[in-house]
């Protein structure tokens, strides 16, 4: 599959959590703009949106590659000890992501974010499937050609009559009209 094939499995840890963070850090931005717009003081809009986003934006982007570091070596142990690379180690990844970073909240927040992580996952990957089986046919090699219609050198043909239309009236009229020319 074409998903995946990326990095190494020990390289891919840093290249995760550097992307995560980076996530993290624009939409923590954003995020945080709308916040301090709306929560500043009337004429400092702007003093207030930049200093929500220096303040709280790279607590987001660390949050994000926390996440995205743990994720990223759960999978790979995954792929170590089950010798394949498939969406079950991407679900089962967060899954145990999920209920590790809420293991301080105690067993029932843990199974909650377990299985929230699961389910985020299961919908990504799912998402993923689909759309690499659709791509996949619309790119088909062994696909038959379109019909003629789309081709401009069969516009001058004729193409065999239809039952019941009169081939000599303009567009196919039926028979049981008059022939207005």
């Amino acid at each position: 599959m074409e998903e995946y094939t990326r990095e190494p499995c020990p390289y891919r840890i840093g290249d995760d959590i550097g992307s995560a963070f980076a996530m993290g850090l624009v939409g923590g931005s954003i995020f945080q703009a709308f916040g301090g717009y709306k929560n500043a003081a009337k004429g400092k809009k702007m003093v207030g949106m930049m200093r929500e986003i220096r303040m709280r934006s790279t607590l987001t982007g660390v949050q994000f590659a926390a996440w995205g570091g743990m994720f990223s070596t759960i999978d790979c142990c995954l792929v170590a000890i089950r010798k394949k690379e498939d969406p079950i180690n991407s679900i089962v990844s967060g899954g145990l992501t999920g209920a590790l970073l809420a293991i301080r909240s105690g067993p029932k927040v843990m199974a909650g974010s377990a299985i929230l992580g699961s389910v985020i996952l299961a919908m990504i990957e799912g998402v993923g499937l689909v759309t690499t089986r659709w791509m996949g046919a619309m790119m088909d090699p062994t696909q038959p050609p379109p019909e003629a219609l789309d081709d401009p050198r069969s516009l001058g043909q004729k193409s065999q009559a239809e039952p019941g239309l009169d081939q000599s009236r303009p567009f196919g009229i039926p028979t049981g009209l008059p022939n207005l020319s």
